[in-house]
């Protein structure tokens, strides 16, 4: 064996997003044990960042050992024991995993199925739930499956409306569009360091309300997994100086996501949602210029996860071979349905920058160009520049 030695890419998928140099530089700093008194210092300045970036200072806020699934399957672990009725908004991969979930969870799954493409509808999830009592309704917030936003102020009001506990992905909005758990009056909110953080992966942030604990407490049976009990997690992050041992925390990445908190914070939280809303408009701008088309209407789209309309007769995965081997540049392709549709080209975090929405236009017409495509890229690049420069 020898070191490996990765290539440098630039990282526009669906995640992970590019890291900073200076986050990768405090994963490389000297580990220390998981109950050293300054680790756990570390750990409280974590829960309060958290706290502030979710607005949720009510919430017991902590990042969970693992990726986004793990606060999905955390969640959903947490709060549904066999016989639970549990409705499910299911618009994309996403929503879609969170049923199977729920079903292993011995939950009586209630599907709201949607288009891809397409937000969540409010009034038929109104109508699932005015159907029978519901323990828990769940839904996604930002779809990385299509680069669809739902309205989760809506859906949560809808929860608290028929006695049921929310649970919302927000795994690709968290630092790119607002999460406001507060406003939204939700239960459990679970998110990923990958994304618009742009930190490793390795981590999920979750944010739970004190009514949902109070219904992890008072369960008729043991959470059906032990290392995502939120009863014994909290034994470990719970309070400053009281902690027991529970599971050898990623103390190395927990480093990463501690600086790639401080740097958000840095530049400001509003500030970064804007150049995130900024380095999106300028992408449209360009790929509409080039002659292409979005999946999703401009109402619902992602900033940050941005889904292109493969053009007829294209080879969609020879495009992202091409600007992958002659541009370092990786997008992502099509989930279920939408494969070899779409590709989702990510403005995520470290990734959103003039910057990359230049180099992406330029590498994505050069591919077209190679399939017999052509664009107009310096309309393009001069599209996004207009929009850069306003």
């Amino acid at each position: 064996m020898q070191s490996f030695q990765p290539p440098h890419r630039v990282l526009m998928g669906p995640g992970p997003s590019d890291v900073s140099p200076r986050v990768l530089a405090a994963l490389a700093r000297p580990t220390i044990g998981h109950l050293d008194p300054e680790f756990q210092a570390l750990m409280e300045e974590i829960k309060g960042a958290l706290q502030r970036l979710m607005n949720a200072p009510d919430h017991a806020c902590i990042p969970l050992p693992a990726p986004g699934t793990a606060g999905m399957e955390a969640a959903i672990m947490n709060l549904l024991e066999p016989g639970d009725r549990a409705v499910i908004a299911v618009n994309g991969a996403f929503g879609g995993r969170m049923a199977d979930m729920a079903g292993r969870a011995g939950a009586t799954v209630v599907t709201v199925d949607h288009e891809w493409g397409k937000p969540v509808d409010p009034d038929r999830v109104a109508a699932a739930l005015a159907e029978a009592p519901t323990k828990v309704l769940a839904f996604v917030h930002a779809e990385t499956s299509t680069g669809v936003r739902s309205d989760a102020a809506t859906l949560c009001a809808l929860a608290k409306t028929h006695r049921a506990l929310s649970i919302v992905d927000c795994v690709t909005s968290l630092g790119g569009i607002p999460v406001d758990v507060a406003a939204w009056g939700a239960d459990v909110v679970y998110s990923g360091t990958q994304k618009c953080l742009s930190a490793p992966p390795g981590l999920s942030p979750i944010a739970i309300s004190k009514a949902a604990q109070a219904a992890i407490s008072g369960r008729k049976e043991k959470v059906r997994n032990w290392l995502l009990d939120f009863n014994l997690i909290m034994a470990y992050w719970g309070g400053e100086g009281g902690r027991t041992y529970h599971h050898t925390a990623p103390i190395n990445a927990l480093y990463g996501l501690h600086e790639s908190l401080v740097a958000l914070f840095e530049e400001g939280h509003q500030a970064a949602m804007v150049r995130h809303a900024r380095t999106h408009e300028a992408l449209a701008a360009g790929v509409e210029a080039l002659g292409l088309t979005f999946l999703v209407e401009p109402k619902w789209r992602l900033p940050q996860l941005n889904t292109v309309i493969v053009p007829d007769g294209v080879d969609e995965a020879a495009v992202r071979t091409h600007v992958l081997k002659a541009w370092d540049l990786e997008i992502g392709a099509g989930l279920g349905p939408l494969k070899g549709k779409v590709w989702r080209i990510g403005l995520m975090g470290a990734s959103a920058t003039p910057w990359h929405v230049r180099l992406c236009l330029t590498a994505l017409s050069e591919a077209l160009a190679a399939q017999g495509v052509q664009t107009p890229v310096a309309d393009a690049i001069a599209a996004a520049d207009k929009v850069l420069a306003a």
